[in-house]
């Protein structure tokens, strides 16, 4: 997949929030189990940071040029549907 490789390119971060017991947190908790070690190995240098706690929202947070930053909720999503949306941050500019 190419936008696994230009994660870095088009983000200058991604933090992934989610709750480590949560049911609603599932899916990222799958995603990241999974795709952690190839999104890192195609992109050694680009900081994705986890943080897990308890009870909190599942979320995507992308950071891109210039400050500007998107958040995606990502509570009861497949694992699948995870990785559709961490490919809709990569791909698409955020609002100006």
């Amino acid at each position: 997949m190419t936008w696994r490789s230009q994660l870095s390119k088009n983000l200058k971060e991604l933090r992934v929030h989610f709750c480590q017991t949560s049911p609603a947190s599932k899916g990222v908790r799958e995603f990241i189990a999974q795709n952690y070690s190839s999104l890192k190995a195609a992109n050694p240098h680009f900081p994705i940071l986890i943080r897990e706690a308890s009870g909190v929202e599942a979320r995507f947070f992308a950071r891109y040029d210039f400050g500007k930053e998107t958040k995606v909720v990502l509570n009861n999503l497949s694992s699948k549907d995870v990785e559709s949306k961490l490919e809709e941050l990569v791909t698409k500019s955020p609002a100006r």
